[in-house]
């Protein structure tokens, strides 16, 4: 299979992202509003608090499984491409291209519109700017972000880890005043609960669960920093291991304060559990603290976004003439200077249908969630593909208990995908639909690629 590996004029994504900005851009993707929206419905879904906390404890593992597994692809095969350029390599061009353009097109620019949304709710109770100051306050930030990235990676992946130290800190001190402040009535009773405490009795364990890895989804955007990491066969597992380390530790602290604060009866029926818990911490300045919050919550996870977001789009226009103006690296800044264009025009355009007809984080679930578990799938069989073609003593890193732990976590993926479909029903359709829509535009590019060349080509092995 021929394929364009590089741009027209040569330039390639050079190393600069670090263990630790590497570790900015996963912890920063993954930890953002979803904690102060999600916790009241996995409550919902729960029989009693230890069940609530289980869903949350089972979360970390499942993305655990899933990092070890990762962290062997993408050390034997580091790519600016990603999970693109692994699909690419296991099955073909057409799956990876799919893939590609699902992120394109719905996928990443959906989520970093949605961001730029939630963002814009909050900032408005701030400063209100009129009928449209969401959808105002949303195309600034996208605008602004898309703007840092492409000064160059330097000054994203800095950034990043500025917004992501933030958020980890104001977690921290929300979770450990909430502990301290809270009554010790409102303490979480773990001797009766109602039923037991097996993950699987009474509430809805799978439509639970796909909230709760709505909330851990991102940690497999590190694949597509494996071009750019320094040493990324040593330092990828370091990354993806301590970051969901991290994540896991946020989410308990978190959703034990909100139990401590609030109690499960009273979080199951709350539409602001962040407004909640700071307006018991902080009083009347609560409403205002937690918007500041949600807004750097927001900045953080829509910068790594589309600092991820914009590396599939490359990877899109290296492989395909038809994308070309995509395919080209900024060798001066070190960074997809045409891609994040394209990526930002995008979340542009769906900020403007936005200002209409606003997207909630359950449309979101009912749009990318089938799509995300079912493209994790075949990433995950690429890793028994590959042991299969190349020699295990080739392989930089390899996942422990193989094939146990890949196994698994493909059970997982599968009753994940099983649970999207069951739960989201008609809507996954619509979601399916612009993946489905991007089939006749792969055979356009497959055709372009057979009748033109772009200037430099080579055989992915």
């Amino acid at each position: 299979m021929q394929k364009a590996r590089e741009t027209s004029s040569g330039n390639k994504p050079l190393p600069a992202f670090t263990s630790l900005s590497s570790l900015a851009v996963v912890v920063g993707i993954v930890v953002g509003v979803g904690i102060f929206r999600l916790p009241p419905i996995v409550a919902g879904h729960s029989a009693n608090e230890i069940q609530f906390l289980s869903f949350w404890l089972a979360g970390g593992f499942i993305s655990l499984l899933g990092a070890l597994c990762y962290a062997e692809l993408a050390s034997s095969k580091p790519d600016a491409g990603g999970e693109y350029y692994f699909l690419s390599q296991a099955y073909g061009s057409s799956i990876g291209f799919l893939l590609s353009w699902g992120r394109m097109t719905v996928i990443q620019t959906g989520s970093i519109a949605l961001v730029a949304f939630v963002l814009g709710d909050y900032a408005s109770l701030i400063v209100d700017l009129g009928p449209y100051s969401s959808s105002i306050y949303a195309a600034f930030t996208v605008i602004l972000l898309t703007g840092l990235n492409m000064r160059g990676t330097k000054h994203s992946g800095k950034s990043q880890m500025g917004f992501t130290s933030a958020i980890v800190v104001v977690l921290v001190f929300i979770a450990v005043s909430g502990l301290v402040t809270g009554s010790p009535a409102d303490m979480p009773d773990v001797s009766s609960g109602g039923g037991g405490v097996s993950l699987f009795t009474q509430g809805a364990a799978g439509s639970a669960m796909i909230f709760v890895l709505l909330t851990y989804g991102g940690w497999n955007e590190a694949a597509y920093l494996s071009g750019e990491l320094i040493n990324v066969k040593r330092n990828i597992i370091k990354i993806l291991v301590v970051g969901i380390g991290i994540i896991t530790g946020l989410y308990i602290l978190v959703n034990l304060a909100y139990l401590q604060v609030l109690g499960l009866d009273t979080l199951k029926n709350s539409e602001a559990v962040g407004a909640a818990i700071t307006g018991e911490i902080f009083g009347s300045a609560g409403s205002l603290v937690v918007s500041l919050i949600i807004i750097l919550a927001a900045l953080s996870t829509a910068n790594a976004t589309i600092i991820t977001g914009a590396r599939t789009n490359y990877a899109l226009g290296r492989d395909f003439r038809l994308f070309s103006f995509m395919g080209h690296w900024n060798a001066r800044r070190n960074t997809p200077f045409n891609a994040l264009i394209i990526q930002g025009i995008i979340a542009l355009l769906l900020v403007g249908l936005g200002a209409w007809s606003k997207e909630s984080i359950s449309t979101m679930v009912d749009y990318t969630a089938p799509i995300f578990w079912f493209f994790l799938l075949l990433t995950t069989i690429t890793l028994f593909i590959f042991r299969w073609r190349q020699n295990p003593g080739h392989i930089p890193y390899k996942v422990p208990l193989y094939p146990v732990t890949p196994i698994l976590f493909l059970i997982v993926c599968i009753y994940m995908f099983y649970s999207s479909l069951a739960f989201t029903g008609i809507g996954a359709l619509f979601g399916s639909s612009f993946l489905v829509a991007g089939i006749p535009v792969y055979f356009w590019a497959w055709r372009r690629n057979k009748t033109g060349k772009v200037s430099t080509q080579r055989t992915i092995d």
